[in-house]
């Protein structure tokens, strides 16, 4: 007598219970669910993390760059820019400790200057400024310039445009995983006019051709 024949064989109808009992049993459906689903579920968590994150430090840079810029225009600002730039410094890295904060301030003698080029002997007629055309230097560098203000935070009545920018290095890395930049970079910029603490001096530009 061979093994195979001592082994008990199944009626069909045993069969088709035993098959029923396998098909109804649901005990690891969840862990397979679970696994197909968890690294989206875990995507969205930690993308809106990273996302809520950034919208903090946000309002923390932009908080603390309205404080010191509205310091800045008075006349004990001039000798404490450094410091107020500290404290800005401080109340972004308290946030986010890693975080890189650089500060740029140009001035300008009215708000309509803010952003403009300086003025230009347009030679060629080409509509933009060559090397070796005839230009009017407003900020006293010697070359010419798409924005003729001047660095620093400028005089009484001065505006002052205070640019502060926060770049750190995103959590958790999913920006990298998608081609995205690594660091995210936050700007945020304030025009404030100084106080009149003094007369407003007077800007003259300096005609330079090469």
């Amino acid at each position: 007598m061979t093994q195979s024949s001592l082994r008990p064989k199944l009626r069909p109808t045993a069969r088709s219970g035993l098959l029923r009992r396998l098909l109804q049993d649901h005990r690891a459906t969840s862990a397979i669910e679970f696994g197909m689903t968890a690294p989206i579920l875990f995507m969205v968590v930690f993308g809106t993390l990273q996302v809520a994150q950034s919208y903090y430090v946000s309002t923390v840079l932009n908080g603390a760059v309205n404080a010191a810029a509205r310091k800045s225009s008075l006349q004990s600002g001039q000798s404490s820019s450094s410091d107020l730039d500290t404290l800005v410094s401080k109340m972004v890295k308290y946030v986010m400790p890693t975080a890189n904060v650089t500060f740029t301030r140009k001035n300008y003698a009215e708000f309509t200057a803010v952003g403009s080029p300086e003025d230009f002997t347009d030679t060629n007629k080409n509509g933009s400024y060559d090397s070796t055309e005839c230009f009017v230097d407003m900020n006293g560098n010697n070359t010419w310039d798409a924005d003729m203000g001047k660095t620093g935070l400028g005089g009484a009545n001065d505006v002052v445009v205070y640019t502060v920018t926060v770049s750190y290095k995103q959590w958790f890395g999913f920006a990298k995983m998608f081609g995205l930049p690594e660091y995210q970079t936050i700007p945020s910029t304030t025009i404030l006019k100084n106080q009149p603490f003094a007369t407003q001096a007077t800007r003259t530009g300096v005609s330079k051709c090469p």
